[in-house]
C-alpha cells in the first residue's frame, strides 16, 4: 500500500479488476503527458504519473479509479517525496472527510 498526501494506492490483482475496467473508459492525460490521480483545488499542484499506462477512473466513484502501469511508474507531487511502483494493477483512492451532513473528497 502506498500513500501520497490525500491519495491512497493500493495494489490489486489484475483479475479483480480487469473485466471490470474493459467497459470503462480510460482518464486521458493532461498536456504534459502525465496521468493525474488527483489535482489540487488549491495550490494546483497535481499527484501525476508520466509513465506508460493507463487511468481509469471508476464510473458512478469520484474518489476512486483503477491504475494499470505496465512497466512500474514514479508517483510525484510539488509538496511530496516521489514514490516508485513496481509494474501492475492499482486501486487509487482519494482520502474522504465529513463534515455536518456529507461525506466530500479531500481538497489540497
Amino acid at each position: 500500500m502506498y500513500r501520497q498526501g490525500d491519495v491512497l494506492i493500493v495494489p490489486v490483482a489484475e483479475v479483480a479488476v480487469s473485466e471490470a475496467v474493459a467497459a470503462w473508459q480510460p482518464a486521458r492525460r493532461d498536456a504534459r503527458g502525465r496521468m493525474v490521480l488527483a489535482l489540487g483545488e488549491v495550490t494546483g499542484h497535481a499527484h501525476a504519473i508520466a509513465s506508460p499506462g493507463t487511468l481509469f477512473p471508476e464510473p458512478h466513484r469520484p474518489d476512486a479509479m483503477v491504475l494499470h502501469l505496465p512497466e512500474g511508474g514514479r508517483l510525484v507531487h510539488e509538496e511530496h517525496s516521489a514514490i516508485t511502483l513496481p509494474k501492475g494493477w492499482y486501486r487509487v483512492v482519494r482520502q474522504r472527510e465529513y463534515v455536518p451532513g456529507s461525506v466530500r473528497i479531500v481538497a489540497d
